[in-house]
């Protein structure tokens, strides 16, 4: 054998071992990808400071003052997440900044946000991002609003733009088959889409966002054929057709449905109880009827939620040195003089 040729043969023998190492090395850097964010992130980063328990003690006062802070965290958590991801954008002041975006006009829970923030700044100056406490914060909301506690993945950094023609959410007359589209540009399924709207158990809406099924439905001179009678005819009384109040509806028609994160909501449906035009049709589309029909009568609601919430909090999200950690959320950092 010449040289050459056993140069050759000794090439073609080490190609699939420098191959396997490219992709050990491949697979390893995509786990830290993954695994960027981490459950207890801060742990030893404050002292002997605890950043989540002091979120949570001002959740659990504010919660106790107004229970309908947990539909509107969760609601402010979906709204950043669906954006730029969940890099607490949506809190960011200015005159063209996210939240003067029409969808988010009616954004609440930026105080709760900003109290906490000032609280942990105290003990642990510029280390916990804004993005981290709405994290915490929900979950906070979710387990006092009767949803039950998850483990919350931590280690997010604050976004550096926030505009609000970036806002793009699905308004109140989406279709299922939009949402889907939607929601999987985030890299969520049609399951998860239904799991995260189990959130409408503790929300509202008004009446302007649910007219059009209430009195002249797809210029039929009727109300929408699959609202129940009963129903029709309470919601009607809420909202009367030439009224220029926009009353508040509770998603949950059930006595204390909006103020209990639970299944309710899909009982609602399968009973043709659903306040929204989308919520209703996840009961009626082949994609999504059997996941509804599986939780309306499921007893581990409360685990697929928060699983779902911790997807919905993996969306994009800015680790290691992209973005910064704000000193205050509602606007970006000053450049260093330096």
């Amino acid at each position: 054998m010449s040289s050459s040729e056993a140069s050759a043969k000794m090439k073609v023998k080490a190609a699939p071992v420098i191959t396997l190492s490219l992709v050990f090395i491949l697979a390893n850097f995509a786990g830290l990808c993954v695994s960027a964010l981490q459950e207890g992130f801060y742990r030893g980063k404050c002292g002997v400071a605890d950043v989540e328990l002091i979120v949570a003690g001002v959740v659990t006062t504010r919660f106790f003052m107004d229970p309908t802070i947990v539909a509107a965290l969760l609601r402010l958590q979906f709204h950043d997440c669906f954006v730029n991801g969940c890099d607490a954008s949506i809190l960011i002041d200015g005159s063209n900044s996210e939240k003067t975006a029409q969808q988010n006009h009616r954004l609440r829970g930026y105080d709760i946000i900003d109290e906490a923030k000032a609280i942990v700044e105290k003990v642990c100056p510029g280390v916990v991002s804004c993005a981290d406490l709405i994290a915490i914060a929900t979950r906070d909301a979710v387990l006092l609003g009767g949803g039950g506690r998850y483990n919350v993945q931590t280690g997010r950094r604050d976004g550096l733009v926030s505009l609000a023609q970036n806002v793009s959410l699905l308004g109140p007359l989406a279709s299922v088959p939009e949402s889907i589209k939607l929601f999987a540009k985030k890299g969520l399924s049609a399951t998860d889409m239904v799991i995260l709207l189990g959130a409408h158990s503790v929300g509202v809406t008004r009446c302007s966002s649910i007219k059009h099924r209430l009195y002249n439905y797809k210029k039929t001179g009727k109300p929408d054929p699959t609202i129940d009678p009963f129903l029709a005819n309470l919601l009607r009384s809420i909202c009367p057709q030439n009224s220029s109040v926009d009353n508040i509806v509770n998603l949950d028609q059930m006595p204390l449905g909006p103020l209990i994160l639970d299944n309710s909501y899909y009982k609602q449906l399968m009973v043709n109880r659903g306040i929204l035009q989308i919520d209703q049709e996840l009961a009626t589309k082949p994609c999504t009827r059997k996941v509804v029909r599986k939780l309306a009568t499921s007893l581990d609601f409360p685990a697929q939620f928060h699983a779902a919430m911790v997807k919905l909090g993996a969306i994009e999200v800015l680790t290691g040195k992209q973005g910064e950690v704000r000193r205050h959320c509602r606007a970006r950092n000053k450049p260093s003089s330096s």
